[in-house]
């Protein structure tokens, strides 16, 4: 709570079975959400690669960046799906082990149980947006690459590097530019008021990257040569 070790809310679980959505998203979004993000956008284009497949896939008229933005939506889909399936099934456990009510917020504020499943939805579809700049750096590795396991784990990898370099303190000032750093910082959105200085920053920072990769991986695609 006060000591800025993690989301206040946690300690929340057993007066509201609604906490365990908020709980359940703070405990999978620093790792395994992003794991299997950047497993499903490793294999994007370098799956296919290894599979032989798509040489055929750009035979049809659709065009390298139409598949490359084709390849980028399904995998944010998958990022909104696997957010949303976290979020539901922690929401029907913390309804069968715990009561539901009225929400007391972080800054001490009470809320309808209504009010709390949409900021319940709210934070969920924050997280989802958290993990597009994850997103676009494993969709760039997997042009890079026509092996879908090397793909795999160089994202992953540089998943938990980064996540490492965030938790030294020589590194401070680099921390704020680091994708994984204002992950987080969704649990203001159960403080009343909003505190929207962190989330603001959270967004634009994956919007960033998702517009440095995504280039990336677009200039790198569309000039690649297909062999497979």
């Amino acid at each position: 709570g006060g000591g800025g070790g993690g989301p206040a809310f946690v300690s929340q679980i057993t007066n509201n079975g609604l906490f365990l959505v908020f709980t359940a998203l703070a405990a999978t979004l620093p790792f395994f959400l992003p794991m299997a993000i950047g497993v499903i956008a490793g294999d994007a284009i370098a799956g296919e690669a290894n599979a032989g497949t798509l040489r055929y896939l750009l035979v049809a008229p659709a065009g390298r960046s139409r598949l490359l933005l084709t390849k980028y939506a399904t995998v944010m889909t998958f990022c909104l799906v696997a957010t949303l399936v976290v979020a539901v099934s922690a929401l029907v456990v913390g309804a069968l082990l715990f009561p539901l009510g009225e929400l007391t917020t972080i800054s001490g504020t009470r809320i309808s149980f209504a009010e709390g499943l949409g900021r319940a939805l709210l934070i969920a579809l924050v997280v989802a947006a958290s993990l597009i700049g994850v997103a676009a750096l494993g969709l760039f590795v997997s042009t890079l690459t026509s092996s879908g396991i090397a793909a795999m784990a160089t994202t992953v990898g540089l998943l938990i590097t980064v996540q490492i370099l965030d938790q030294i303190p020589q590194l401070d000032a680099l921390q704020p530019y680091f994708f994984s750093h204002y992950w987080l910082s969704f649990a203001d959105l159960m403080r009343e008021p909003v505190y929207w200085d962190d989330l603001q920053r959270n967004l634009g920072l994956q919007c960033l990257y998702a517009a440095v990769f995504g280039s990336a991986a677009w200039a790198r695609f569309t000039t690649k040569d297909i062999t497979a």
